[in-house]
């Protein structure tokens, strides 16, 4: 089986959680922070859901069938589904793990050490994350996009985690408080990622309409192409997966044959094919009637 581009990023960021998640527990085993600990529970995440993003992914990339006249993008919002779901888990067993050790303060061990192991495997995610978001904008995929994002959310966790233990190398022992306080600021900061990755997989199976950048850039090119002589209503926008479907109705002279608008309706698709990708376009052709017009749209 071939693997299509999109596949094939999901599965180095497969391979890429095994080799952080690796290094950052190294980092906590060393140090015993709870910080590092919290900073690992977010690549074991990460893991998980660069593994369900492959699946998906390799749903989305089976052709339509008679089941599925559609295809099978919705499956993407499944993955963003999830991948949040897993981050608002790993938040509350960072949380929970952090007020024990407020409760129960321990000493921290070889923190250079570990320092420097977590910041070999921050420089590594960071790299993967930068490829996968440029292979996201190429493939319009909210599924590589999330992964990605999610790479990077770790990445500036870890530049938080990394400063605030740099503090201790310095400090005197009183301040160990910071450690569990800066595992729970982590996870604050990661809960706001998991929320906006439920919203955008709500919004996709919804069937929400496009951006407003998008509708503007449609409404546009409509009302240049058509001029005064014609006109439309109707207009209503969704997005599946990489797809965008959008549908209207074209008011035109009662008297137009059918070969001329079936030409108009063909220099319309290709009209916003130009300006929107992967645009699935339906175009309901109606006779012009008095009183009808944009005000609808």
């Amino acid at each position: 089986m071939t693997l299509t581009t999109p596949q094939r990023m999901a599965l180095l960021s497969i391979c890429t959680s095994v080799v952080v998640l690796g290094l950052k527990f190294l980092a906590y085993g060393l140090t015993g922070s709870v910080s590092l600990y919290s900073d690992a529970m977010e690549s074991f995440v990460n893991l998980a859901a660069a593994m369900v993003a492959f699946v998906v992914l390799t749903v989305v990339a089976i052709p339509a069938d008679d089941g599925h006249p559609y295809g099978h993008d919705k499956a993407e919002y499944f993955s963003s589904g999830v991948e949040g779901g897993l981050i608002l888990l790993a938040a509350i067993t960072i949380i929970y793990e952090a007020v024990k050790r407020l409760l129960s303060p321990a000493p921290i061990h070889d923190l250079g050490a570990g320092l420097l192991v977590s910041i070999l495997a921050s420089a590594i995610n960071a790299g993967v994350a930068l490829v996968m978001l440029r292979s996201a904008k190429i493939h319009d995929s909210i599924t590589l996009e999330a992964d990605a994002k999610h790479l990077l959310t770790d990445v500036w966790t870890s530049v938080g985690v990394v400063a605030g233990l740099a503090a201790l190398l310095v400090a005197p022992p009183s301040w160990r408080v910071l450690d569990p306080l800066i595992a729970i600021a982590v996870a604050l900061n990661i809960i706001k990622t998991g929320v906006d990755l439920l919203r955008r997989s709500l919004d996709g199976l919804m069937d929400a309409t496009l951006p407003l950048d998008d509708l503007g850039r449609i409404r546009s090119v409509l009302q240049s192409r058509l001029g005064d002589d014609y006109d439309f209503t109707g207009l209503r926008t969704r997005k599946s997966g990489s797809r965008r479907f959008i549908e209207f109705n074209l008011l035109v002279p009662g008297s137009m044959s059918v070969d001329a608008a079936h030409q108009l309706c063909d220099q319309l698709e290709d009209a916003l094919s130009e300006v929107l990708n992967n645009a699935m376009i339906n175009i309901h052709v109606e006779p012009a009637r008095r009183g009808v017009g944009r005000s609808e749209n």
